[in-house]
């Protein structure tokens, strides 16, 4: 008679005596296989791999997000409710309801940053985050900042193929960025950081320091109080 049991042994016996033939099969399968063939040129934007800018769908989503931050910048200073909700809707994640960014704001596809609570951004405040875009808790954003996710090659003749790739920038808790920071691809800075006006990062910034010029470097550290 045959019972569930009896066909789960016979699957498991015919695993046990062709699990080296299935295995190899499975890994030949992956090696012949061109996941990159079935990639859009999104997946790979995400995936960290290089990818066409001048893809029609990546062009589309760019067009919709600048006709929202067009309403966004001219919202009236005092609509904080409307600013709110559109930064709800554009952005990946927002900490809480005092999220503040200040007008003009500007960004390429707005779902790939994500802020944390009592965030403060101030003017001209421009995030090219073709990358995710990670920020903590308490952090000020002082004006003219730029984080930038998207690099391009340094050889003119590739650089003209409109390839880049992207890689993602993040940003601790209890930062301050000083106005005019431009804080290039692939960076990480951590928690209680103050990043000096007018700096360049270009390199990981640790926590608990404090950090100035081009390129970034630090010049103070101090140890974290206790809470």
């Amino acid at each position: 008679m045959r019972t569930a049991l009896n066909d789960y042994k016979i699957a498991k016996r015919y695993i046990l005596d062709n699990y080296k033939f299935i295995l190899n099969n499975r890994i030949q399968f992956y090696l012949d296989f061109n996941w990159k063939d079935h990639m859009t040129e999104k997946d790979k934007m995400l995936a960290g791999m290089v990818y066409s800018a001048v893809d029609e769908q990546l062009l589309d989503e760019l067009n919709a997000v600048k006709e929202v931050i067009h309403k966004y910048n001219l919202l009236s200073p005092a609509d904080a409710a409307g600013r709110l909700g559109i930064l709800k809707d554009l952005l990946g994640s927002i900490g809480d309801d005092e999220v503040i960014i200040n007008q003009p704001f500007y960004c390429d596809y707005g779902k790939q940053i994500s802020v944390g609570k009592r965030f403060f951004a101030n003017f001209h405040f421009t995030v090219l985050d073709e990358a995710k875009v990670t920020i903590g808790d308490d952090c000020f954003i002082g004006p003219n900042v730029s984080i930038y996710t998207a690099c391009h090659s340094t050889d003119p003749i590739e650089r003209n193929t409109r390839k880049e790739w992207a890689e993602p920038v993040t940003i601790g808790d209890n930062v301050w960025i000083g106005g005019s920071v431009t804080i290039l691809p692939g960076v990480t800075i951590g928690d209680n950081v103050t990043i000096g006006a007018g700096s360049v990062v270009t390199k990981d910034i640790p926590s608990n320091v404090v950090a100035v010029g081009n390129p970034c470097h630090v010049v103070k550290q101090f140890l974290s109080k206790k809470k």
